[in-house]
């Protein structure tokens, strides 16, 4: 039976974030969390997979690998995106700047890279 909910500190890990992070998400209204009986966070499993980018989106691309950007440096019309998506491997992406400011991308927020041929397309 595939697993319903994650403690706190489970999907932290499981989203490649400090706990810290997803406290400081759940503030902020970044990631759906319910509490127990003991007042603890619980993340349903579907939230940790919204988050790690293995929701459908209707692309054709098989290949994602979801994780943390670690930086984002704009320089005239394009962006250069590092995501790390299983330590300690790195993504880097280039990308037009208008594509990091309409899905938000900063350090620290989800994204996954998704790999089509010789593209690397970054998602959130």
């Amino acid at each position: 039976m595939p697993q319903r909910s994650y403690t706190a500190g489970e999907a932290a890990r499981a989203l490649g974030i400090s706990l810290d992070t997803l406290r400081r998400w759940d503030r902020q209204g970044r990631i759906r969390v319910g509490r127990d009986a003991a007042n603890r966070r619980v993340v349903p499993a579907k939230e940790v997979d919204r988050l790690r980018g293995r929701e459908s989106h209707g692309l054709s691309a098989r290949n994602r690998l979801p994780g943390v950007v670690q930086s984002v440096r704009v320089e005239g019309l394009l962006a250069q995106v590092r995501i790390t998506v299983t330590e300690p491997v790195e993504i880097t992406a280039i990308v037009t700047a208008d594509a990091v400011a309409e899905l938000g991308l900063e350090p620290g927020a989800p994204a996954s890279a998704v790999v089509k041929s010789t593209s690397i397309m970054v998602e959130r």
